[in-house]
């Protein structure tokens, strides 16, 4: 009988993969508030925002390909 142990229904994963939507919403709101601040330009604020966008559309493309999740 193998000895292999299983997550619990309520445990929560520990993967980073599970934190980059959280942290590019904060990134993307970041952009605005330096651009509000006047730390950034207009410029620099619209050439981050649309990459963070892209990120945050590839994270949801490929976030199924996580190994501990997809594993059930």
């Amino acid at each position: 009988m193998p000895t292999t142990e299983e997550k619990p229904s309520d445990a929560k994963c520990c993967c980073p993969c599970h934190y980059m939507i959280g942290l590019l919403v904060v990134a993307f709101g970041l952009t605005f508030l330096l651009r509000t601040l006047e730390v950034i330009t207009y410029h620099t604020a619209g050439i981050i925002w649309p990459i963070i966008v892209i990120l945050a559309g590839l994270k949801t493309i490929f976030g199924s390909m996580c190994k501990c999740c997809s594993a059930k």
